[in-house]
């Protein structure tokens, strides 16, 4: 046993040490909202039953990923997701418009005798829509054909390649050279079309990509009847440019897609707003943690001090656990570090207060045994309490998607990261620390041998803050009305993740107004577009879906309104996968409140889960209802905060239930009111300083953190207040009525032990 303490000092210092290793060999993948780049979420369609297999999909993906070889992107990134979705990362790639075309289209390549010419639509006879071997089709003048079913595909093609003819000044073309059989295949369709006079239409063969015909030359007059073009070669023309003719080599050279495919999700993040956003979270990281800092050393003193330096431990094993297992840092994911600096302090903030309980008790007569029991008695709560925010975490890795799945990984491995900093870093300095001659003759720098101010106060004064609990009851029902009442009145707006829709965002040289911007979009035939400023060049406007041509024609009216404007952010949701998002987050809703009850109820019993559950309800509600008064949008990263809330507002449940536990142990015949009541006046100093240095963190990053961060933190700065309210004075008021309920007055028995 007087080993352990050199043990834990060699475990933490191999533990820091491996971290830095990792950190300065390992980079950390970054999302593409941090670096710039375009993500396409593709979802297939079969059209027959044999293509709904897993297969199909595979081979999609396969021709995908030719295509966007092609395209030159660096890094790319395609990958399937679930049963008949393709997700494609392109890095660096603003324009997304190129590559949902290329991506998008089917790419059926055909070749076609032509039979005749019809003259219009409306003229074709009525059988002829019958006939599967024959179709009508307009050639570049807009002229009807009638086309014999295909005598050559895309398959038969060996390559193609753009070229410019410098020669003849015809412009750029595209050569198609084919392989195996479709050399004698097309050798035998330009051999029977040449058997018809210059000028018939017979004469002509049709080149058809995804039922439009680009291009149906005539066979040169000096090919012979039934003897073809022989080679296995062949040119297709048209008034192509540059971008065009290696447009569509690209398509032709990746293949037909097996199956029909639909863009049902499009994001792209200009670089510069990942820029900002780092910069904003760097600043807002420092900012945050030196106030945290400053204000954990004020209050702990060496203590204290030794807290922030197991903090940046904390943050350099987050950081090498991201680059170990090749977690990609998104936007929420890189809010969700920052934040979870805050919360590494609770579980320092519970074994110090611990320790300062068991000095001022008499029962330990040292720092160092103090400190040492403090650690002992406080593992259960900081146990209790970061598997609920794992839980919260593990919720949004597996029911969200995106970069708000990204930000689960990040909390999930802030937790774990916390708890090691807190029990095996923290420790090892402070077995040191209070081992030290200096500091055990003088216990008063330690931080541990004084109450601190709140317990002085609370100590002196012994209120009963639970006397009434229907009061308290009755003002969480008051909060409850007024914020149902926001959503009743002002309603919810949701984001295009939930509806789907178009969400653009620029930067503009100049100052635009609202309104001015508005009745430009309404004539420019976007009459339903929201418009919002923010700051002085910034502009938001969302939509119902738009294709990329219409979106081309806001960008054109912001850059008459501002003189120019930079598009740094795009997303574009359709209407089914809008409709998932919004059934899947009240599905994360249900499961976090349902499997959290669960947690509770075999850690605690029905009585205190249920409590703890309706408290959690109670923070969902009002934090809802807030933002239903501001008139701030409902989407993924509100899902991602109100998750969070509620796993921090279980969190400071657990610990004032835990306490009940306890002390309900120590004294079966003292009343549940009471035990409750001094329960909560011994976990309140916790719970202010746990909340003190959680609010500085998230204030900077609210103040620092840019449009879409300050949305997040401010959800987390109001569920931080509500939730701390809540598990004082919603969860444990109801406990103790619904103790009254079940007939007894005594503290029930509950499960767990308080030691480690």
């Amino acid at each position: 046993m007087k080993r352990s303490p050199h043990i834990r000092g060699l475990i933490a210092l191999a533990t820091v040490a491996l971290s830095l290793y990792v950190a300065l060999t390992v980079p950390v993948h970054l999302g593409l909202d941090l670096r710039g780049g375009t993500r396409i979420m593709l979802e297939t369609r079969p059209t027959s039953a044999a293509d709904a297999d897993g297969e199909a999909a595979d081979r999609t993906v396969e021709v995908l990923r030719g295509r966007i070889d092609a395209l030159g992107v660096a890094e790319p990134i395609i990958a399937r997701s679930g049963s008949d979705r393709i997700v494609v990362e392109l890095p660096g790639l603003e324009d997304p418009r190129k590559a949902a075309e290329v991506l998008g289209r089917t790419a059926q390549l055909s070749f076609h005798q032509v039979l005749g010419t019809v003259a219009g639509a409306g003229d074709l006879p009525e059988p002829l829509p019958k006939r599967s071997r024959e179709q009508v089709l307009a050639d570049e003048s807009g002229r009807h054909l009638r086309l014999r079913a295909a005598s050559l595909t895309g398959k038969d093609v060996e390559r193609a390649a753009a070229r410019f003819d410098q020669q003849g000044g015809a412009g750029w073309h595209v050569t198609v050279d084919f392989r195996g059989s479709g050399e004698e295949g097309w050798a035998r369709l330009t051999g029977e079309a040449a058997c018809h006079a210059a000028g018939d239409p017979g004469r002509r063969v049709a080149i058809v990509l995804d039922d439009k015909i680009i291009s149906s030359p005539q066979v040169d007059p000096s090919v012979a009847c039934r003897s073809g073009i022989s080679g296995g070669s062949t040119q297709i023309t048209g008034t192509f440019d540059d971008n065009e003719a290696k447009e569509l080599a690209l398509l032709i050279n990746g293949g037909a897609l097996p199956v029909p495919v639909e863009i049902i999700e499009q994001r792209t993040v200009g670089p510069t707003l990942g820029a900002e956003a780092i910069t904003a979270s760097a600043w807002a990281a420092v900012i945050g943690t030196a106030l945290t800092s400053l204000f954990i050393i004020g209050v702990y003193r060496i203590m204290g001090f030794l807290a922030t330096v197991a903090l940046v431990c904390y943050g350099l094993l987050s950081y090498a656990a991201l680059a170990v297992l090749g977690a990609t840092l998104t936007l929420p994911g890189l809010a969700g570090f920052v934040l979870a600096v805050g919360m590494a302090v609770d579980a320092n903030v519970l074994v110090f207060e611990r320790a300062r309980e068991e000095y001022a008790s008499g029962h330990r007569r040292t720092p160092r045994s103090a400190l040492t029991s403090g650690f002992r008695r406080a593992f259960s709560a900081i146990a209790d309490s970061n598997i609920t925010t794992l839980i919260a975490a593990g919720l949004l890795f597996f029911l969200a998607s995106g970069p708000v799945r990204g930000f689960g990984v990040t909390l999930g491995i802030g937790v774990l990261a916390s708890m090691i900093s807190a029990l095996v870093i923290t420790r090892a300095l402070a077995d040191y620390a209070v081992a030290r001659p200096q500091l055990r003759r003088r216990p008063h720098l330690t931080g541990i041998a004084h109450t601190g101010i709140v317990r002085d106060r609370l100590s002196r004064s012994k209120p009963n803050l639970l006397r009434h609990p229907r009061r308290w009851l009755a003002a969480s029902a008051a909060a409850l009305v007024l914020a149902a009442a926001g959503i009743a009145v002002r309603g919810l707006d949701f984001g295009v993740e939930f509806t789907g829709g178009r969400l653009i965002e620029y930067t503009t040289a100049a100052p635009v107004d609202a309104n001015g911007a508005r009745s430009a979009l309404a004539d420019a035939g976007f009459p339903r577009a929201v418009v919002q400023a923010s700051g002085e060049n910034q502009l938001t406007i969302r939509t119902h879906h738009l294709s990329n041509s219409q979106a081309a024609a806001i960008t054109d009216t912001v850059n008459d309104l501002a003189g120019k404007a930079d598009r740094i952010r795009d997303e574009a949701i359709g209407p089914s996968l809008g409709k998932e998002l919004r059934r899947g987050a009240l599905i994360a809703l249900v499961v976090a409140l349902g499997t959290q009850l669960m947690y509770l109820a075999a850690r605690f019993r029905w009585l205190l889960g249920t409590s703890a559950v309706a408290a959690l309800a109670h923070d969902v509600v009002i934090l809802i209802g807030v933002f239903a008064w501001l008139g701030k949008p409902i989407d993924g990263v509100f899902l991602a905060a109100l998750l969070t809330v509620i796993g921090y507002s279980v969190n400071d449940s657990v610990v004032v239930f835990d306490r009940i536990r306890e002390l309900g142990r120590c004294d079966h015949k003292e009343s549940f009111a009471r035990v409750a009541n001094q329960a909560l006046l011994q976990t309140l100093p916790r719970t202010v300083n746990t909340g003190m240095g959680a609010a500085f963190i998230l204030t900077a990053l609210a103040a620092l953190g840019g449009d879409t961060l300050t949305d997040f933190a401010l959800a987390l700065l109001i569920g931080l207040v509500v939730g701390t309210y809540s598990s004082m004075f919603t969860a444990t008021p109801l406990a103790i009525e619904l103790q009254k309920l079940g007939g007894a007055g005594r503290v029930p028995a509950v499960r767990g032990s308080t030691r480690a």
